[in-house]
Protein backbone atom coordinates (compact mmCIF):
# COMPACT_ATOMS: atom_id res chain seq x y z
CA UNK A 1 0.00 0.00 0.00
CA UNK A 2 1.72 3.15 -0.94
CA UNK A 3 1.90 5.84 1.38
CA UNK A 4 2.76 9.48 0.73
CA UNK A 5 4.69 9.83 4.39
CA UNK A 6 5.43 13.35 3.65
CA UNK A 7 1.95 14.03 4.50
CA UNK A 8 1.78 11.68 7.48
CA UNK A 9 2.52 13.98 10.82
CA UNK A 10 3.93 12.60 13.62
CA UNK A 11 4.73 14.79 17.50
CA UNK A 12 7.18 13.31 19.73
CA UNK A 13 6.37 13.86 22.97
CA UNK A 14 9.17 13.13 25.97
CA UNK A 15 11.02 14.74 28.73
CA UNK A 16 14.39 13.65 27.56
CA UNK A 17 15.45 16.10 24.85
CA UNK A 18 18.26 13.99 23.65
CA UNK A 19 16.19 10.93 23.09
CA UNK A 20 13.16 13.09 21.91
CA UNK A 21 15.67 14.15 18.90
CA UNK A 22 16.92 11.08 17.82
CA UNK A 23 13.80 9.49 17.60
CA UNK A 24 12.51 12.92 15.60
CA UNK A 25 15.73 12.33 13.35
CA UNK A 26 15.27 9.04 12.57
CA UNK A 27 11.15 9.84 11.56
CA UNK A 28 12.88 12.65 9.59
CA UNK A 29 14.94 9.96 7.40
CA UNK A 30 12.42 7.76 7.22
CA UNK A 31 9.98 10.55 5.21
CA UNK A 32 7.65 11.50 7.96
CA UNK A 33 7.02 15.33 9.15
CA UNK A 34 7.96 15.55 12.80
CA UNK A 35 7.37 17.71 15.86
CA UNK A 36 8.30 17.72 19.09
CA UNK A 37 7.04 18.32 22.49
CA UNK A 38 8.32 17.96 26.12
CA UNK A 39 5.36 17.13 28.18
CA UNK A 40 1.06 16.05 27.95
CA UNK A 41 0.51 19.52 28.20
CA UNK A 42 2.63 20.96 25.35
CA UNK A 43 1.47 18.03 23.13
CA UNK A 44 -2.51 18.64 24.04
CA UNK A 45 -1.93 22.52 22.98
CA UNK A 46 -0.12 21.52 19.96
CA UNK A 47 -2.77 18.35 19.06
CA UNK A 48 -5.64 21.46 19.42
CA UNK A 49 -4.18 23.44 16.67
CA UNK A 50 -2.78 20.86 13.91
CA UNK A 51 -3.25 17.76 12.73
CA UNK A 52 -1.51 15.15 13.76
CA UNK A 53 -1.29 11.04 12.44
CA UNK A 54 0.85 9.63 15.42
CA UNK A 55 1.64 10.73 18.97
CA UNK A 56 4.41 8.87 20.18
CA UNK A 57 4.72 9.31 23.62
CA UNK A 58 6.49 8.81 26.72
CA UNK A 59 4.60 7.84 29.99
CA UNK A 60 6.53 9.55 33.07
CA UNK A 61 6.98 13.28 32.42
CA UNK A 62 6.33 16.49 34.29
CA UNK A 63 3.35 18.34 34.32
CA UNK A 64 0.93 15.57 32.27
CA UNK A 65 2.11 11.93 31.71
CA UNK A 66 2.01 10.32 28.55
CA UNK A 67 -1.15 8.11 30.34
CA UNK A 68 -3.20 11.93 31.26
CA UNK A 69 -2.40 12.99 28.00
CA UNK A 70 -3.74 9.29 26.39
CA UNK A 71 -6.73 9.78 28.45
CA UNK A 72 -7.35 13.87 27.04
CA UNK A 73 -7.04 12.59 23.38
CA UNK A 74 -9.60 9.80 24.02
CA UNK A 75 -12.11 12.10 25.85
CA UNK A 76 -11.88 15.15 23.21
CA UNK A 77 -12.04 12.56 20.32
CA UNK A 78 -9.19 13.57 18.51
CA UNK A 79 -8.25 11.48 15.56
CA UNK A 80 -5.21 10.78 15.86
CA UNK A 81 -3.41 7.28 17.06
CA UNK A 82 -0.73 6.80 20.03
CA UNK A 83 1.96 4.78 20.20
CA UNK A 84 3.79 4.76 23.83
CA UNK A 85 7.58 4.65 24.14
CA UNK A 86 8.37 2.93 27.61
CA UNK A 87 11.73 1.85 29.44
CA UNK A 88 11.98 -1.75 29.97
CA UNK A 89 10.72 -1.60 33.40
CA UNK A 90 7.65 0.01 32.67
CA UNK A 91 5.82 -2.17 30.36
CA UNK A 92 2.89 -2.94 32.48
CA UNK A 93 2.47 0.97 32.26
CA UNK A 94 2.44 0.54 28.42
CA UNK A 95 -0.01 -2.34 28.38
CA UNK A 96 -2.70 -0.19 30.70
CA UNK A 97 -1.76 2.69 28.10
CA UNK A 98 -3.05 0.57 25.62
CA UNK A 99 -6.45 -0.29 27.54
CA UNK A 100 -7.06 3.53 27.38
CA UNK A 101 -6.73 3.55 23.94
CA UNK A 102 -3.06 3.51 22.62
CA UNK A 103 -2.34 1.46 19.52
CA UNK A 104 0.86 -0.21 20.74
CA UNK A 105 4.31 0.37 22.45
CA UNK A 106 7.92 0.16 22.09
CA UNK A 107 10.70 -0.44 24.41
CA UNK A 108 13.51 2.12 24.60
CA UNK A 109 15.88 0.13 24.41
CA UNK A 110 14.78 -2.38 21.58
CA UNK A 111 16.34 -1.44 18.17
CA UNK A 112 14.83 1.95 16.45
CA UNK A 113 14.37 -0.59 13.41
CA UNK A 114 11.80 -1.80 15.58
CA UNK A 115 10.70 1.62 16.10
CA UNK A 116 10.03 2.60 12.08
CA UNK A 117 8.15 -0.95 11.73
CA UNK A 118 5.58 -0.04 14.29
CA UNK A 119 5.43 3.18 13.36
CA UNK A 120 4.72 1.99 9.53
CA UNK A 121 2.22 -0.58 10.40
CA UNK A 122 -0.40 1.88 12.42
CA UNK A 123 0.17 4.80 10.04
CA UNK A 124 -1.02 2.09 7.05
CA UNK A 125 -4.05 0.69 9.57
CA UNK A 126 -4.61 4.45 10.03
CA UNK A 127 -4.28 4.54 6.13
CA UNK A 128 -6.83 1.57 5.40
CA UNK A 129 -9.04 2.85 8.06
CA UNK A 130 -9.44 5.80 6.54
CA UNK A 131 -10.32 4.58 2.81
CA UNK A 132 -12.79 2.04 4.70
CA UNK A 133 -14.47 5.35 6.28
CA UNK A 134 -14.38 6.80 2.33
CA UNK A 135 -16.19 3.63 1.30
CA UNK A 136 -19.07 3.66 3.94
CA UNK A 137 -19.55 7.57 3.41
CA UNK A 138 -20.00 6.48 -0.28
CA UNK A 139 -21.86 3.72 0.10
CA UNK A 140 -25.81 4.21 -1.06
CA UNK A 141 -27.54 3.62 2.26
CA UNK A 142 -30.51 2.35 -0.54
CA UNK A 143 -27.66 -0.51 -0.75
CA UNK A 144 -27.90 -1.32 2.40
CA UNK A 145 -31.58 -0.85 2.64
CA UNK A 146 -32.86 -3.38 -0.31
CA UNK A 147 -29.88 -5.95 0.88
CA UNK A 148 -32.50 -7.26 3.22
CA UNK A 149 -33.32 -11.11 4.69
CA UNK A 150 -36.94 -10.79 5.22
CA UNK A 151 -38.66 -13.21 3.05
CA UNK A 152 -42.07 -10.24 2.34
CA UNK A 153 -38.90 -7.85 1.43
CA UNK A 154 -37.35 -9.77 -0.88
CA UNK A 155 -39.76 -11.04 -2.74
CA UNK A 156 -40.93 -7.23 -3.35
CA UNK A 157 -37.38 -6.86 -4.21
CA UNK A 158 -37.65 -9.69 -6.80
CA UNK A 159 -40.67 -7.63 -8.64
CA UNK A 160 -38.52 -4.68 -8.41
CA UNK A 161 -36.33 -6.32 -10.29
CA UNK A 162 -38.31 -8.04 -12.75
CA UNK A 163 -40.61 -4.59 -13.71
CA UNK A 164 -37.39 -2.67 -13.89
CA UNK A 165 -36.39 -2.78 -17.78
CA UNK A 166 -40.85 -1.90 -18.13
CA UNK A 167 -42.67 1.11 -18.68
CA UNK A 168 -45.43 -0.19 -16.31
CA UNK A 169 -46.95 2.31 -13.52
CA UNK A 170 -46.38 1.51 -10.48
CA UNK A 171 -47.61 1.98 -6.80
CA UNK A 172 -46.04 2.15 -3.70
CA UNK A 173 -47.77 1.74 -0.52
CA UNK A 174 -46.37 1.65 3.17
CA UNK A 175 -46.13 4.28 6.41
CA UNK A 176 -44.72 7.21 6.23
CA UNK A 177 -40.41 6.67 6.59
CA UNK A 178 -40.57 2.79 5.30
CA UNK A 179 -38.46 3.88 2.36
CA UNK A 180 -40.91 4.75 -0.66
CA UNK A 181 -38.21 6.63 -2.70
CA UNK A 182 -35.28 4.19 -1.77
CA UNK A 183 -37.34 1.69 -3.33
CA UNK A 184 -38.25 3.91 -6.32
CA UNK A 185 -34.91 5.14 -7.36
CA UNK A 186 -33.97 1.96 -6.78
CA UNK A 187 -36.02 0.32 -9.59
CA UNK A 188 -34.71 3.86 -11.65
CA UNK A 189 -30.86 2.47 -11.08
CA UNK A 190 -31.90 -0.95 -12.19
CA UNK A 191 -33.92 -0.19 -15.82
CA UNK A 192 -32.37 0.97 -18.69
CA UNK A 193 -32.88 4.66 -17.69
CA UNK A 194 -30.79 4.54 -15.14
CA UNK A 195 -28.33 7.48 -17.02
CA UNK A 196 -31.17 9.43 -17.03
CA UNK A 197 -32.85 11.71 -14.57
CA UNK A 198 -34.63 10.87 -11.17
CA UNK A 199 -36.96 13.47 -10.68
CA UNK A 200 -38.73 13.10 -6.98
CA UNK A 201 -41.71 14.95 -6.33
CA UNK A 202 -43.31 15.08 -3.11
CA UNK A 203 -46.92 15.96 -3.52
CA UNK A 204 -47.61 16.87 -0.45
CA UNK A 205 -45.69 19.82 0.17
CA UNK A 206 -46.49 22.00 -2.12
CA UNK A 207 -49.80 24.11 -2.16
CA UNK A 208 -52.78 23.58 -4.75
CA UNK A 209 -51.80 26.95 -6.70
CA UNK A 210 -48.05 25.62 -7.11
CA UNK A 211 -48.03 21.87 -7.86
CA UNK A 212 -49.51 22.43 -11.35
CA UNK A 213 -46.39 25.09 -12.30
CA UNK A 214 -44.21 22.73 -10.26
CA UNK A 215 -45.31 19.53 -12.51
CA UNK A 216 -46.09 21.01 -15.90
CA UNK A 217 -44.06 23.93 -16.05
CA UNK A 218 -45.50 27.50 -17.04
CA UNK A 219 -44.64 30.10 -19.56
CA UNK A 220 -43.71 33.68 -18.96
CA UNK A 221 -47.21 36.06 -17.85
CA UNK A 222 -49.17 33.13 -17.83
CA UNK A 223 -50.14 34.03 -14.32
CA UNK A 224 -49.35 37.42 -11.75
CA UNK A 225 -45.64 36.32 -11.00
CA UNK A 226 -44.52 33.83 -13.96
CA UNK A 227 -41.70 36.69 -14.66
CA UNK A 228 -39.74 34.10 -16.65
CA UNK A 229 -40.69 30.78 -18.28
CA UNK A 230 -40.35 27.58 -15.79
CA UNK A 231 -39.37 23.89 -16.70
CA UNK A 232 -41.57 21.88 -15.29
CA UNK A 233 -40.59 18.35 -12.95
CA UNK A 234 -42.31 16.10 -16.12
CA UNK A 235 -39.91 17.78 -18.36
CA UNK A 236 -37.29 17.50 -16.32
CA UNK A 237 -37.66 13.89 -16.16
CA UNK A 238 -37.80 13.32 -19.46
CA UNK A 239 -36.46 9.61 -20.86
CA UNK A 240 -36.18 9.52 -17.10
CA UNK A 241 -38.38 8.53 -14.16
CA UNK A 242 -40.70 10.65 -12.76
CA UNK A 243 -41.52 9.48 -9.54
CA UNK A 244 -44.67 11.19 -7.01
CA UNK A 245 -44.86 10.55 -3.54
CA UNK A 246 -48.09 11.52 -1.54
CA UNK A 247 -50.04 11.08 -4.78
CA UNK A 248 -53.27 11.03 -2.27
CA UNK A 249 -52.79 14.78 -1.43
CA UNK A 250 -52.76 15.54 -5.03
CA UNK A 251 -55.58 18.38 -5.93
CA UNK A 252 -58.54 17.06 -7.75
CA UNK A 253 -57.86 19.78 -10.34
CA UNK A 254 -54.14 18.71 -10.50
CA UNK A 255 -55.35 14.74 -11.02
CA UNK A 256 -57.57 15.58 -13.87
CA UNK A 257 -54.46 17.13 -15.60
CA UNK A 258 -51.72 14.27 -14.42
CA UNK A 259 -54.75 11.50 -15.96
CA UNK A 260 -54.31 13.04 -19.21
CA UNK A 261 -50.40 13.51 -19.37
CA UNK A 262 -50.62 9.67 -18.47
CA UNK A 263 -52.91 8.64 -21.22
CA UNK A 264 -51.63 10.92 -23.77
CA UNK A 265 -47.67 10.87 -22.74
CA UNK A 266 -47.49 14.55 -22.81
CA UNK A 267 -48.57 18.14 -21.04
CA UNK A 268 -48.90 21.51 -21.70
CA UNK A 269 -46.76 24.31 -19.81
CA UNK A 270 -49.46 26.63 -18.23
CA UNK A 271 -50.30 29.38 -20.30
CA UNK A 272 -49.19 27.23 -23.78
CA UNK A 273 -51.16 25.52 -26.29
CA UNK A 274 -48.18 23.42 -27.44
CA UNK A 275 -47.88 19.84 -26.55
CA UNK A 276 -45.00 18.55 -25.41
CA UNK A 277 -44.30 14.92 -26.07
CA UNK A 278 -42.98 12.93 -23.25
CA UNK A 279 -41.14 9.24 -22.74
CA UNK A 280 -41.14 9.16 -18.95
CA UNK A 281 -41.26 6.18 -16.30
CA UNK A 282 -43.79 6.49 -13.63
CA UNK A 283 -43.99 5.26 -10.00
CA UNK A 284 -45.83 7.01 -7.70
CA UNK A 285 -46.29 6.39 -3.45
CA UNK A 286 -48.57 7.15 -0.73
CA UNK A 287 -49.05 6.31 2.81
CA UNK A 288 -52.85 6.91 2.30
CA UNK A 289 -56.07 4.14 1.46
CA UNK A 290 -57.05 5.26 -1.69
CA UNK A 291 -60.00 3.15 -1.92
CA UNK A 292 -60.89 5.11 1.06
CA UNK A 293 -60.25 8.76 -0.61
CA UNK A 294 -62.14 8.25 -3.03
CA UNK A 295 -65.13 7.05 -1.28
CA UNK A 296 -64.63 10.63 0.46
CA UNK A 297 -64.80 12.32 -3.41
CA UNK A 298 -60.85 13.29 -2.70
CA UNK A 299 -58.94 11.00 -5.38
CA UNK A 300 -60.47 9.68 -8.77
CA UNK A 301 -60.96 6.30 -9.41
CA UNK A 302 -60.14 6.28 -13.03
CA UNK A 303 -56.35 8.00 -12.19
CA UNK A 304 -56.25 4.76 -9.71
CA UNK A 305 -56.90 2.27 -12.37
CA UNK A 306 -53.94 4.08 -14.19
CA UNK A 307 -51.43 4.56 -11.83
CA UNK A 308 -51.76 1.18 -9.96
CA UNK A 309 -50.34 -1.57 -12.95
CA UNK A 310 -48.20 -3.23 -9.83
CA UNK A 311 -48.75 -2.02 -6.74
CA UNK A 312 -46.20 -3.00 -4.07
CA UNK A 313 -46.50 -2.91 -0.54
CA UNK A 314 -43.75 -2.02 1.22
CA UNK A 315 -43.64 -3.84 5.01
CA UNK A 316 -43.06 -1.64 8.05
CA UNK A 317 -39.51 -2.14 9.81
CA UNK A 318 -41.23 -3.47 12.99
CA UNK A 319 -42.14 -6.53 10.53
CA UNK A 320 -38.53 -6.92 9.04
CA UNK A 321 -36.94 -6.72 12.78
CA UNK A 322 -34.22 -9.23 10.87
CA UNK A 323 -32.58 -6.41 9.38
CA UNK A 324 -32.88 -4.28 12.36
CA UNK A 325 -29.13 -5.34 13.18
CA UNK A 326 -27.68 -4.24 9.75
CA UNK A 327 -29.42 -1.29 9.65
CA UNK A 328 -28.17 -0.02 12.67
CA UNK A 329 -24.45 -0.76 11.90
CA UNK A 330 -24.69 0.99 8.69
CA UNK A 331 -26.30 4.15 10.45
CA UNK A 332 -23.69 4.09 13.28
CA UNK A 333 -20.53 3.71 11.46
CA UNK A 334 -22.07 6.09 8.57
CA UNK A 335 -22.91 8.58 11.60
CA UNK A 336 -19.38 8.39 13.07
CA UNK A 337 -17.98 9.63 10.40
CA UNK A 338 -20.29 12.41 9.15
CA UNK A 339 -20.26 13.35 12.99
CA UNK A 340 -16.41 13.20 13.13
CA UNK A 341 -16.18 10.72 15.74
CA UNK A 342 -14.14 8.24 17.43
CA UNK A 343 -15.29 4.38 17.65
CA UNK A 344 -18.52 4.23 19.34
CA UNK A 345 -19.77 1.36 21.89
CA UNK A 346 -23.23 0.70 22.39
CA UNK A 347 -24.13 -0.55 25.79
CA UNK A 348 -25.81 -4.18 25.54
CA UNK A 349 -29.37 -2.48 27.11
CA UNK A 350 -29.55 0.10 24.43
CA UNK A 351 -28.42 -2.60 21.86
CA UNK A 352 -31.41 -4.29 22.99
CA UNK A 353 -33.99 -1.93 23.09
CA UNK A 354 -33.05 -0.97 19.53
CA UNK A 355 -33.54 -3.81 18.24
CA UNK A 356 -37.00 -4.48 19.87
CA UNK A 357 -38.27 -0.98 19.62
CA UNK A 358 -41.39 -0.91 17.49
CA UNK A 359 -40.39 2.34 15.22
CA UNK A 360 -43.57 3.93 14.46
CA UNK A 361 -41.86 6.17 11.80
CA UNK A 362 -39.86 3.51 10.38
CA UNK A 363 -36.43 3.75 9.02
CA UNK A 364 -36.35 7.06 9.21
CA UNK A 365 -36.84 7.27 12.96
CA UNK A 366 -34.24 4.54 13.48
CA UNK A 367 -32.04 7.27 10.95
CA UNK A 368 -32.59 9.73 13.51
CA UNK A 369 -32.08 7.86 17.02
CA UNK A 370 -28.69 6.39 15.79
CA UNK A 371 -28.08 10.53 14.74
CA UNK A 372 -29.25 11.66 18.07
CA UNK A 373 -27.68 9.41 20.43
CA UNK A 374 -24.02 9.26 19.10
CA UNK A 375 -24.74 13.29 18.82
CA UNK A 376 -25.27 13.09 22.83
CA UNK A 377 -22.42 10.56 23.48
CA UNK A 378 -19.88 11.11 25.89
CA UNK A 379 -16.20 9.14 25.99
CA UNK A 380 -17.10 6.88 23.19
CA UNK A 381 -19.89 5.12 24.76
CA UNK A 382 -23.71 5.08 24.48
CA UNK A 383 -26.33 4.48 27.84
CA UNK A 384 -30.10 4.56 27.97
CA UNK A 385 -29.62 8.31 28.83
CA UNK A 386 -28.32 9.13 25.09
CA UNK A 387 -31.12 6.53 23.75
CA UNK A 388 -33.98 8.48 25.82
CA UNK A 389 -36.73 10.56 23.60
CA UNK A 390 -37.97 13.44 25.39
CA UNK A 391 -40.25 12.58 28.19
CA UNK A 392 -39.31 8.80 28.18
CA UNK A 393 -37.85 6.28 29.88
CA UNK A 394 -36.03 2.78 29.58
CA UNK A 395 -39.27 1.45 29.65
CA UNK A 396 -41.19 3.05 27.13
CA UNK A 397 -40.89 0.61 24.61
CA UNK A 398 -43.69 -1.39 26.94
CA UNK A 399 -45.80 1.82 27.37
CA UNK A 400 -44.89 2.44 30.51
CA UNK A 401 -44.28 6.12 31.89
CA UNK A 402 -42.98 8.01 34.89
CA UNK A 403 -40.33 7.00 36.91
CA UNK A 404 -41.94 4.52 39.27
CA UNK A 405 -45.21 2.36 38.92
CA UNK A 406 -46.01 -0.40 40.72
CA UNK A 407 -45.22 -3.80 39.38
CA UNK A 408 -49.37 -4.60 38.59
CA UNK A 409 -49.40 -1.67 36.37
CA UNK A 410 -46.48 -2.40 34.95
CA UNK A 411 -47.77 -5.95 34.21
CA UNK A 412 -50.88 -4.23 33.14
CA UNK A 413 -49.29 -1.40 30.63
CA UNK A 414 -47.72 -4.58 29.05
CA UNK A 415 -50.40 -6.32 28.68
CA UNK A 416 -52.38 -4.35 27.07
CA UNK A 417 -49.62 -3.23 24.50
CA UNK A 418 -49.01 -6.68 23.74
CA UNK A 419 -52.84 -7.35 23.50
CA UNK A 420 -52.97 -4.15 21.27
CA UNK A 421 -50.22 -5.10 18.85
CA UNK A 422 -51.40 -8.65 18.45
CA UNK A 423 -55.22 -7.41 17.80
CA UNK A 424 -53.27 -5.17 15.01
CA UNK A 425 -51.24 -7.81 13.27
CA UNK A 426 -53.75 -9.80 12.83
CA UNK A 427 -56.31 -7.05 11.50
CA UNK A 428 -58.46 -7.46 14.53
CA UNK A 429 -59.59 -11.42 13.99
CA UNK A 430 -60.19 -12.14 17.54
CA UNK A 431 -60.06 -15.74 17.53
CA UNK A 432 -56.61 -16.51 16.03
CA UNK A 433 -55.04 -13.56 17.91
CA UNK A 434 -56.38 -15.47 20.95
CA UNK A 435 -55.02 -18.80 19.82
CA UNK A 436 -51.83 -16.93 19.33
CA UNK A 437 -52.04 -15.27 22.95
CA UNK A 438 -52.67 -18.84 24.50
CA UNK A 439 -56.10 -17.88 25.90
CA UNK A 440 -59.72 -18.09 24.69
CA UNK A 441 -61.52 -15.90 22.45
CA UNK A 442 -63.84 -14.97 25.68
CA UNK A 443 -60.66 -14.32 27.76
CA UNK A 444 -59.83 -11.97 24.96
CA UNK A 445 -63.32 -10.39 24.48
CA UNK A 446 -62.94 -9.43 28.64
CA UNK A 447 -59.61 -8.11 28.01
CA UNK A 448 -60.36 -5.79 25.40
CA UNK A 449 -63.52 -4.49 27.70
CA UNK A 450 -60.61 -4.45 30.61
CA UNK A 451 -58.42 -2.35 28.51
CA UNK A 452 -60.72 -0.31 26.66
CA UNK A 453 -59.45 -1.33 23.29
CA UNK A 454 -61.32 -0.61 20.01
CA UNK A 455 -60.58 -1.23 16.29
CA UNK A 456 -58.94 1.15 14.26
CA UNK A 457 -61.95 2.66 11.71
Amino acid sequence: MDINKKNCRILIVDDEIEYQNVVALIMKDAGYYTATCSNGKEALDYLKKNDVDLVITDLRMPVMSGTELIENIQSMELNVDVLVATAYGSIEGAVDAIRLGAADYFVKSSNLDELIMKVERIIKMKHLEHKNNILIKKQNSEEVFMDSQNPEFRQLIDMCNRTADTNINILLLGESGVGKEVVANYIHRKSNRAKEPFVPVNCQVFPEGVIESELFGHEKGAFTGAVGKRVGKFEEANYGTLFLDEIGDLPINTQVKLLRALETRSIERIGSNNRISLDVRFIFATNKDLNMEIEKGLFRDDLLYRINTLTLTIPPLRQRREDIPELINFFVRKTIIDQKKRDIIIDDDVMEYLINYDYPGNVRELKNIIERMIALSRGGRITMEELMLPGKNKYSIFGISGDTVSLRDARGEFEKQYISDILRKNEWNVEKSAGLLGITSRQLWNKISQYDLHRPE
